[in-house]
């Protein structure tokens, strides 16, 4: 099912300005009309086989008359649903394609849209649209079946049946719209079709969207153990087909490769077959660990309660008991009352005279009215603000946690900062916080990826010269704002569908280049941090050319203007077996690019065939 597109189903939109419905009169004598004229259009869009680049085959769609306001599909099947005439209207629809398939001597496959319950009709199972592509002398092997779901199901094991019957026939099965439908999962489940497609929600965007890439992947690894071959539809974009192509997706239909039109193309556009063709590697999006949903129920503790009807002296005896214990939460018929603190309980009830006068009365005297109280769904980003902008005493008694106000039990200050921090920690393996660019597991993740591939690509380690001096000399603010202007540049100057850009920390940064002008992409951020470096420094440093500050042994010393380094290794030909191997050549590289003065790129070309010298140096 594509974006806007008029298709053999109840639901959707074709290309173009939408029509009012009609109103139902309407609606009901304009498809009469339709139906005895068969005024039906067939358009085909083409289905890409990703791995040859041929066009597989066709999915046919329907359309009404171009002048009606039943043009539209949407329209079209919900006249026909009011006048109870879908059956008729399907089968038209059939024959329709069927016959124009034949008409433009289409070559490959024909996917033809069919509801599971015109799937089960009398007419369908005694072989009426099989009759028809023998009259067409049309191999039942080159028909696919397309289940479009538009209803529950609720026998399955006829449909089942049905499927059955239909392959003897010859025709194959396919699926559509997978993850959209009513029960699609179970549909694949039970009737095991040679063909399923992702619907366009998952493809569309999932270049930039880490959900949809694990959801298009999980389906892959199921398919792949099912023997059924994947459709992706919806592929609006180069980015959406790179990732989907690199996933292993094995069929590709949407607009990037053509529009649904009543003639169409015999092949794909050159561009979008040349892009196959080549071994690059798609740049997956990024999933952040800090971004997950870790709320506030996973440091949910329990802890003995009390009540109202508590005396101090019973809630002292339990603190006494029990050193580890350091607050009570006050309950009363499932609802949370207050916190009693260890420390302010025993303070108070040990002076003079407390204990004879309070002993025996409620412990609600000595309890917190308006202890810090959290819903378990909360996120703990949000439930450190709170702690953070909130009172001391929510840090060092904790806090309360409830499920729909009801008591669950409670969390502690400490606990709250061990997993604060050991989210902060993973999310920097992941991310950097200042620049927001994949960290070293990415990096990693994706050299591999690289290199399982076979992929020539370029690896460029970028560092900063005199960069410790220049934070000393100008604060860390300043030092920030050089890190920040870097990783801007290295985005500008990559490109984002086949260049992989990461931060691994401080002001070391790396670039994994698959473009081919990879050299003059690496000089172009050489001339760009030069342009606009110069605005972190003073007038006075400028003119010097250089600073004063301490060096790493305290001496006071000259530095030159912060300039950038860039050590690149071009990788191909099986000369690296890990991203070890490559991190040691690539950290080499920057040292022999540091070397020299002021911007400087060096390549290290010793283990690639080149006709040049073994290693290049290049000062900008």
């Amino acid at each position: 099912m594509e974006l806007a597109e008029p298709r053999i189903q109840q639901a959707g939109a074709c290309d173009g300005h939408e029509q009012t419905p009609p109103v139902e009169g309407e609606s009901l004598l304009r498809l009469e009309e339709i139906l005895a004229k068969r005024q039906l259009t067939t358009f085909f869009q083409p289905i890409l086989d990703l791995a040859s680049g041929q066009i597989f085959g066709y999915e046919g769609l329907i359309r009404g008359p171009s002048d009606s306001p039943l043009h539209s599909p949407a329209n079209l099947f919900k006249a026909a649903e009011m006048g109870n005439r879908l059956a008729e209207l399907e089968r038209q629809c059939r024959h329709v394609t069927l016959e124009s398939f034949v008409k433009l001597q289409l070559p490959g496959r024909l996917f033809i849209n069919v509801s599971p319950e015109c799937l089960l009709q009398p007419d369908f199972r005694q072989g009426e649209t099989l009759r028809l592509i023998h009259q067409l002398n049309l191999n039942p092997s080159r028909v696919i079946i397309e289940l479009t779901e538009n209803k529950p199901i609720y026998d399955y094991n006829l449909l089942r049946e049905a499927a059955l019957h239909y392959r003897s026939m010859g025709f194959e099965i396919a699926m559509d719209d997978l993850g959209a439908g009513f029960s699609s999962l179970r549909l694949w489940s039970e009737l095991r079709p040679e063909f399923v497609k992702i619907d366009m929600h998952f493809v569309q965007g999932i270049n930039h969207d880490p959900v949809k890439l694990q959801f298009v992947r999980s389906i892959q690894v199921i398919a792949e153990s099912l023997g059924t071959h994947v459709i992706a539809e919806g592929i609006e974009t180069q980015a959406e087909l790179n990732v989907v192509h690199d996933i292993g997706i094995a069929f590709g239909q949407g607009y990037h490769i053509a529009r649904p039109k009543p003639v169409p193309p015999l092949s794909a556009p050159a561009e979008v077959v040349g892009s196959l063709k080549h071994s690059h590697v798609a740049v997956y999006p990024r999933n952040n660990p800090l971004h997950k949903a870790v709320t506030t129920r996973k440091l949910l503790r329990t802890a003995p309660t009390v009540s109202v009807s508590t005396t101090a002296e019973d809630a002292y005896q339990l603190f006494t008991r029990d050193p580890e214990l350091h607050v009570l939460p006050v309950v009363q018929d499932g609802l949370p009352l207050g916190l009693i603190s260890r420390f302010s309980l025993i303070d108070r009830y040990a002076k003079p005279y407390r204990r004879e006068l309070y002993g025996r009365k409620s412990c609600a005297r000595f309890m917190d009215k308006e202890p810090l109280m959290v819903e378990q769904s909360l996120s703990l980003q949000e439930l450190s603000r709170m702690v953070a902008e909130g009172e001391r005493r929510h840090l060092a008694d904790g806090f309360i946690i409830t499920e729909a106000g009801q008591y669950l039990g409670i969390g502690s200050g400490q606990d709250l900062i061990r997993e604060i921090t050991e989210l902060q920690l993973q999310s920097a393996r992941y991310a950097n916080p200042l620049t927001l660019l994949p960290g070293n597991v990415p990096i990693n993740e994706h050299i591999e990826r690289l290199l399982q591939s076979g992929s020539p690509f370029v690896v460029c380690y970028c560092d900063l010269d005199n960069f410790k001096p220049f934070n000393d000399r100008y604060g860390y603010r300043k030092g920030d704002d050089m890190i920040q202007l870097v990783a801007g540049i290295l985005r500008e100057t990559s490109d984002p569908e086949r260049d992989f850009i990461g931060h691994i920390g401080g002001d070391d940064f790396v670039a994994l280049f698959q473009s081919d002008d990879w050299e003059w992409r690496c000089q172009q951020t050489l001339q760009r941090f030069d342009a606009t470096v110069q605005n972190l420094f003073d007038s006075e440093d400028k003119a010097r050319g250089g600073f004063h500050a301490q060096s790493r042994q305290g001496e006071a010393l000259f530095f030159p203007l912060t300039s950038l380094s860039i050590g690149a290794v071009p990788v191909s030909g099986g000369a690296y077996r890990s991203h070890h191997d490559i991190a040691a050549t690539a950290a080499e590289a920057k040292k022999q690019a540091k070397r020299g003065t002021g911007n400087t790129l060096f390549i290290e070309r010793r283990n690639v065939a080149s006709p040049v010298t073994a290693t290049e140096v290049i000062i900008l």
